[in-house]
């Protein structure tokens, strides 16, 4: 079961920030507001995959993806400092900020988000270089977020192959185009929420989720999940279909809970688990980022104690 437990992973961050989480006591448009607690973290989707499978205890790890400027450095650096490979590329301009206000009130999130540098082909093609190199280091890599401007939407199925060609499994967390054009390359995993999985269902209604999962299986990619909040999740996993349940949880922050479930989930494939261990390894991660004040960042403590409040049942269309 843990023969392949020092694989390396790679994650992919084509988009790269600095995450600055800012708890103010009331959020009030138009008016001063002073934070009480700011948190400000190396982030972007991949990032807040690595830093969570580094804290699952995955013992190889490397991080790639464009960091530029000032901004790049901290991103680069603190990267680094957590024990990961940072193999970064640089660009022009600066690096991102993804600014997250929770509001004292009630907890809710309102995120401002920056676009980033820009990305010209001669960068473009020292990314490739590189990914092509860490691809043939790797038994999996993944690739979260947002394609920077300028960009094709089609790039991610360009870079899953070149991944494949070098041997790695593939794992693609993304939305919209990039995830409708990443598709035609047959990534071995995919994680849409509940908004991001309306594009491939058929009209409305939770039994159309089920016809949606299963459309996807039968498009080639092996692992399918839907992550549905505080519901759960729904997963379609080698022709096999899952319900997740998830327990009630005083939510603290949820940015971040989807790429720590995508850690969680990789961190049991690469140790060929079954499709339950991944799924409750995966929804662990998720809910103990929900009691973590920064994004992308969980406490061993509450993982390990969720593992054991996680249900996964055979699910059936209804």
């Amino acid at each position: 079961m843990e023969s392949n437990a020092r694989a390396k992973i790679t994650t992919v961050t084509l988009n790269a920030a600095i995450d600055k989480t800012y708890y103010v006591p009331t959020w009030a448009k138009g008016t001063v507001m002073r934070a009480e607690k700011v948190l400000s973290m190396a982030g972007g989707k991949g990032v807040n995959v690595a830093r969570v499978l580094h804290q699952l205890g995955h013992p190889a790890m490397a991080a790639t993806g464009f960091a530029s400027g000032y901004n790049g450095r901290f991103i680069s650096d603190q990267v680094q400092e957590l024990g990961i490979e940072s193999e970064f590329v640089g660009a022009i301009g600066e690096s991102r900020l993804c600014l997250n206000f929770i509001d004292g009130r009630d907890g809710s999130s309102t995120e401002v988000l920056e676009q980033g540098p820009e990305i010209l082909e001669e960068h473009l093609e020292n990314f490739k270089r590189k990914l092509t190199r860490l691809s043939a280091e790797s038994a999996l890599v993944i690739f979260s977020g947002s394609i920077p401007r300028g960009l094709s939407p089609s790039l991610y199925a360009e870079l899953i192959g070149i991944t494949r060609a070098e041997g790695a499994e593939v794992f693609l967390d993304a939305s919209g185009a990039p995830l409708t054009q990443g598709l035609v390359a047959k990534p071995g995993f995919i994680k849409p929420n509940e908004e991001e999985i309306v594009p491939f269902l058929a009209g409305d209604g939770y039994g159309n989720l089920f016809d949606g999962v299963s459309s996807l299986m039968n498009q080639g990619v092996a692992n399918v999940v839907v992550t549905l909040g505080g519901e759960g999740a729904v997963a379609g996993i080698d022709g096999s279909h899952y319900r997740v349940r998830t327990p009630k949880l005083d939510v603290v922050n949820t940015v971040g809970c989807g790429d720590a479930f995508v850690a969680g989930y990789a961190y049991g494939f690469v140790r060929k688990w079954t499709a339950v261990e991944c799924l409750k390894h995966a929804a662990a991660a998720g809910c103990a980022n929900a009691l973590s004040p920064a994004a992308g960042d969980i406490r061993l403590s509450d993982h390990r104690r969720l593992l054991r409040e996680i249900e996964v049942e055979a699910w059936n269309r209804e």
